[in-house]
């Protein structure tokens, strides 16, 4: 798990699924389980305040970002109300929502050129290549993946690159597109005259 300061007011949480799991929890428990997804949340919410040295209080906006391949991305928000209660009382108001998109980082463009010859025998063929502060970036469409191929998809990038937890409309807004469209297909052609 990994806990990160926002500003005052505002802090966020990466979990992987790894993570998730060892806590005893699958993605599917995340949409079905609330009374333990309740607890999950509590328990991170006192994790992260006693790491940050966040006092919690008031009522606290927990919005839950599932990514297909990344695991959990949680933006905590603490807004302090005027209400004056006789003991301390939080109050978490969740919001959760499922990426259906996969984004992977990559250190060199060079690992890119890799997988994508690996993507290329199990027919991937589609994707997207931007670059950002210092590291490439592989987005990868939900229409582009399959029930069929997603698991092959995920397993294959994951020898070459790491899950990032950028989201599509940040690349799209900061990143320097590389490939708009067809990466691997493109990669393929330029790099190993497919």
């Amino acid at each position: 798990m990994r806990i990160e300061r926002v500003s005052d007011s505002q802090f966020t949480i990466f979990l992987t699924f790894d993570d998730l799991i060892d806590r005893g929890f699958t993605k599917e428990d995340l949409w079905h389980d609330a009374t333990n997804v309740r607890n999950l949340f509590s328990d991170m919410m006192y994790e992260a305040s006693t790491e940050l040295g966040f006092e919690l209080e008031g009522v606290l906006l927990v919005q839950v970002h599932l990514m297909q391949a990344q695991g959990m991305h949680v933006i905590v928000t603490q807004k302090i109300e005027n209400t004056s209660w006789e003991e301390d009382f939080i109050e978490m108001k969740v919001t959760l929502d499922e990426s259906k998109e996969m984004i992977f980082s990559f250190k060199e463009f060079e690992d890119i050129i890799q997988v994508s010859s690996c993507l290329s025998v199990i027919n991937m063929d589609g994707g997207q290549v931007y670059y950002m502060n210092n590291r490439y970036y592989m987005l990868l469409n939900e229409d582009e993946l399959t029930p069929k191929n997603k698991e092959n998809i995920i397993a294959v990038m994951s020898e070459f690159s790491s899950p990032s937890i950028i989201t599509s409309h940040r690349l799209k807004e900061y990143g320097k597109v590389i490939m708009q469209e067809n990466a691997v297909n493109q990669i393929m052609n330029v790099f190993y005259n497919k």
